[in-house]
């Protein structure tokens, strides 16, 4: 049994993959309480924030011929209850509780008159720890997104601001993680993400995979993303290769130490 999807083989269909790959870590770590230097946008010269070349698509990609059953599979827990933003919180006070809620916060959805940054916002509101808000940590949000907005616009073919054409979207899911290190109030993961992109009814799906770095702490009875919590997240990987890119059902998959997550009951 194969997996198929297509290559990122233009420059926007790239560039929309970076700029969804790296709303958590805009939005976590360069928001949140990371200095300037780390806080670049991704609608600057495609790059993404640098937390250890972690939220980058990869570019070209074949599909596995053959099948190869994941070794782990998961169905992490979901959050007790949605808050006023639609996100899921309340997760339990465990690893894949954590993980869970790191997963919840990469699952987004851009399309009609969502934007980035609706999606951004909802994700520092919804997740990200009370120490690290403020109202320059909102600004730099709200920047970045608009950022990345105009670019996804241009790349659609409308004008800033205006929803996106019908039947066009950017969608990521969180397909597997491997948990770097955990403690009861702190875990450290990564993330592997399927992004794709459609740009109109009529228009190819173009896909690719993502790998994200994440740091998560427990706070007023709820895991929370944190500035800190990736700083360390980032020294915890220093000197380690980081897991390969590729689809569950690849060889690598198992040798690069995933997780297959399952849809929970």
């Amino acid at each position: 049994m194969s997996r198929t999807r297509g290559t990122w083989n233009t420059k926007g269909t790239w560039f929309a993959g970076v700029a969804l790959a790296g709303v958590i870590v805009l939005t976590a770590y360069a928001a949140l309480g990371g200095d300037g230097d780390e806080a670049q946008s991704p609608a600057k010269g495609g790059a993404v924030p640098s937390v250890s070349g972690s939220a980058s698509p990869e570019a070209t990609y074949a599909p596995p011929q053959d099948w190869t059953e994941p070794e782990r599979w998961t169905a992490l827990p979901r959050g007790q209850r949605p808050d006023e933003r639609g996100s899921q919180v309340g997760f339990p006070h465990t690893a894949e509780g954590a993980v869970a809620m790191a997963a919840a916060a990469n699952n987004t959805r851009i399309e009609g008159e969502k934007s980035t940054a609706d999606e951004q916002l909802r994700i520092y509101h919804s997740y990200a720890g009370k120490g690290d808000k403020s109202g320059q940590a909102m600004e730099r949000v709200e920047l970045a997104a608009g950022e990345t907005d105009k670019a996804l616009a241009q790349d659609m073919g409308v004008g800033p601001g205006q929803p996106l054409p019908s039947g066009a979207y950017v969608r990521s899911q969180v397909v597997g993680y491997k948990v770097i290190k955990k403690s009861p109030d702190e875990v450290s993961v990564w993330l592997l993400g399927l992004v794709v992109q459609k740009n109109g009814e009529t228009k190819k799906e173009e896909s690719s995979y993502t790998r994200t770095l994440l740091g998560v702490q427990w706070q007023d009875g709820d895991w929370k993303l944190t500035a800190d919590a990736i700083r360390r997240a980032q020294q915890d990987v220093t000197g380690q290769a980081q897991p390969p890119m590729v689809a569950p059902g690849d060889e690598e998959f198992n040798a690069g130490g995933w997780t297959a997550i399952r849809e929970a009951s």
